[in-house]
């Protein structure tokens, strides 16, 4: 029997924030899937296992717009193009309208929407040269709906929902074979979440209350988000665009 090829088989992926939590997740699945990746974080010891396996790894301020350039060609000189752009690298502020400085807000918007901003115009730059893709911006519910103590986390997530869409629509009005997505988790089992959980005054509480929230009744797995990258990635939604996959254990359906 022939062995099935994978859904990614011959095409180059680039992740952000890929050395933990959905980040790491898609690297994974992408890969077993048949992907050439590209990783970065500006933890660059945390790909070392990556690039034990042979994968190309790259330390990365996503904040740094002169970066995001290198980045880019330096995947492009390796591989000859990039066909799919995960924007996943991204930090969780917790903070009330009245408790939010002005340098937590400046710094959440940098990380978490200014540079989905400058990933997606590289990518584009890099694919319309090419044969097109497909860019995956990893938002939030909190995209999508608002949390009284996360006024800058919620503000960003919100950006990147209405920058995909627009990236969407510009490169379809361009005639550019290139898609843009974004996907929504909730609550998901990274360290991310356990280092916002660990803020609480009683973390066992807190975690129990947010798994309670959740219809289903659990936090989501990383591996569970990185399946919906996975199906915007591929030619599978060849058909799809500017639209936002939840992926929330039906917490936005309430």
């Amino acid at each position: 029997m022939t062995a099935r090829p994978g859904r990614l088989e011959g095409k180059v992926a680039l992740i952000t924030g890929a050395a933990s939590g959905i980040g790491r997740a898609c690297a994974e699945m992408f890969g077993a899937e048949g992907a050439e990746l590209a990783l970065t974080d500006i933890n660059l010891a945390g790909l070392a296992d990556f690039a034990q396996q042979g994968r190309v790894t790259l330390e990365q301020d996503v904040t740094d717009e002169a970066r995001w350039r290198e980045v880019v060609d330096a995947v492009v000189a390796k591989f000859g193009r990039v066909d799919v752009l995960v924007n996943n690298a991204g930090i969780a502020t917790i903070g009330n309208i009245e408790k939010t400085t002005l340098a937590d807000w400046r710094r959440t918007q940098a990380v978490n929407a200014e540079s989905v901003f400058l990933g997606c115009r590289e990518a584009v730059r890099a694919m319309k040269a090419g044969a097109g893709g497909s860019i995956v911006n990893i938002s939030s519910v909190a995209g999508i709906i608002g949390d009284a103590n996360s006024v800058a986390y919620c503000a960003s997530k919100a950006a990147v929902r209405l920058t995909t869409k627009s990236v969407a629509l510009h490169c379809a009005a361009r005639g550019y074979p290139i898609r843009c997505n974004s996907v929504h988790p909730s609550f998901t089992q990274t360290a991310m979440v356990e280092g916002f959980i660990a803020t609480a005054r009683d973390p066992a509480r807190l975690r129990e209350g947010l798994a309670r929230a959740i219809p289903v009744g659990r936090f989501g797995k990383a591996s569970e988000i990185a399946a919906a990258a996975l199906y915007l990635a591929g030619d599978e939604s060849a058909f799809t665009t500017g639209a936002e996959m939840v992926v929330d254990g039906g917490l936005t359906a309430q």
